[in-house]
């Protein structure tokens, strides 16, 4: 009898204890970053634990509005080397980030130079660059003719093995990394299904959405794998066009129910596969916004890819020295549009000038109250949580062993084509 009181005994002070001790663990103090207890109030009531910083909106507010415009948008630059314009943009203007093509990529020697002067120049800005290209493969290729070149995404398409897009993706980010890229504005997501189409074609992974999804995300995370940004594009579907965007501005009779059932589907699953970054393109849809082209479209940008879609990454506009903006819009009122549609990044590729102008037009309508500088610090801090996810730097890069990433590229192409 002695024993069973002993043990009830003991179970009642276990279960009291063990009830202290959750009750502690709820309600008590966490320790700060410092390992101190907060102070306590009155009968022992204790201040609720400090929030953790977050140290993008503290980088934010430390900002000046020049240089969250610089932060917005992405400039090419003219030549081989880095001219005075070129210096302007980074020291100046806080360009946030440099896209090259092929007339800025000589050789594989003057393409790596080329990229740490600009990393180099940039280091008086706190915040590192984007150095982009667009690097496909097949005819959109911008890699130094030294570089073994990588098949089309119509073949990749053709072969239709996960596996082997994936590789083809690996490689690619593999080829950019060597030279001190961080974002390729690829792959291209958009469905051939326009055989009239004059700028897609092969650069499509195909005409069916579930091979274009199935290629493109595999693609897409195999540029991801080797710590490059993809850029999927062209938000929401260049392949139904038959006009080019780079001449003049297409206009595609199709409405939301279409673009659910066909054209957004790749940019559906590429989300749903952690898609970093999409780029809009310059395309008028009449039966969705009859106003305006998608790429400063709020009824597209906000209402289709952010709201409906549930897109939160970066969104970047096509190049706004396209024909279909110089041609048809104020390249200056158009981006102030593209950022109060939900945009990003303003991609300006071409013509100091035009990049100014833009600049300048969107320093003036936040002064003026156009943008709100709550829509401003939403793009600066996507765009820096961004930089932050990839650990971004402006670290040189001092050679490059382009013998081994070529072995690597024809041991993929002989292994998977040779029966192609």
């Amino acid at each position: 009898m002695k024993k069973i009181i002993f043990f009830v005994v003991l179970i009642i002070v276990f279960y009291t204890s063990a009830d202290s001790l959750f009750v502690a663990y709820d309600n008590g103090p966490e320790p700060s970053e410092q390992g101190n207890v907060p102070p306590t109030q009155s009968d022992g009531e204790r201040t609720a634990p400090a929030e953790k910083k977050d140290y993008i909106k503290e980088q934010i507010k430390a900002m000046t509005l020049d240089e969250k415009i610089g932060q917005m948008v992405m400039v090419g630059i003219d030549g081989y080397t880095l001219g005075d314009a070129s210096r302007q943009m980074l020291e100046e203007y806080h360009a946030g980030g440099i896209i090259l093509f092929k007339d800025n990529i000589r050789d594989a020697e003057q393409t790596l130079s080329l990229i740490n002067a600009l990393k180099s120049t940039n280091a008086i800005n706190m915040i590192p660059l984007f150095l982009s290209v667009d690097e496909e493969g097949g005819r959109v290729s911008r890699m130094p003719d030294e570089m073994t070149n990588i098949p089309a995404a119509k073949k990749i398409g053709q072969v239709n093995n996960s596996d082997f897009s994936f590789k083809i993706g690996s490689l690619i980010g593999e080829e950019l990394k060597a030279f001190g890229f961080n974002m390729d504005f690829a792959p291209v997501l958009d469905i051939n299904s326009n055989p009239r189409n004059p700028v897609i074609g092969d650069r499509a992974f195909g005409s069916d959405p579930d091979i274009v999804s199935a290629s493109g995300i595999q693609n897409m995370k195999g540029i991801q794998s080797q710590g490059i940004i993809s850029v999927v594009k062209h938000f929401p579907g260049h392949g139904d066009t038959s006009t080019d965007s780079h001449i003049g501005l297409p206009s595609v009779d199709n409405d939301l129910q279409r673009l659910q059932s066909f054209e957004l589907i790749p940019f559906d699953n590429a989300i749903r596969n952690s898609a970093d970054t999409f780029m809009v393109a310059h395309i008028l849809l009449p039966r969705i916004d009859p106003d305006y082209p998608a790429s400063f479209s709020k009824k597209i940008i906000t209402g289709i890819l952010r709201e409906n879609l549930k897109f939160d990454g970066v969104v970047f506009t096509d190049d706004m020295t396209m024909g279909a903006i110089i041609n048809n819009y104020d390249i200056g009122n158009a981006a102030v549009l593209s950022v109060n549609a939900g945009s990003d990044i303003i991609l300006i590729c071409h013509d100091n000038d035009k990049q100014v102008t833009v600049i300048n037009s969107l320093r003036e309508a936040a002064e003026s109250g156009s943008i709100s500088m709550e829509r401003i610090d939403a793009s600066v801090y996507r765009i820096l949580s961004l930089k932050r996810a990839y650990a971004i730097t402006d670290e040189t890069v001092k050679s490059i062993d382009i013998k081994a990433i070529n072995n690597k590229i024809s041991t993929t192409l002989n292994s998977y084509l040779k029966e192609k």
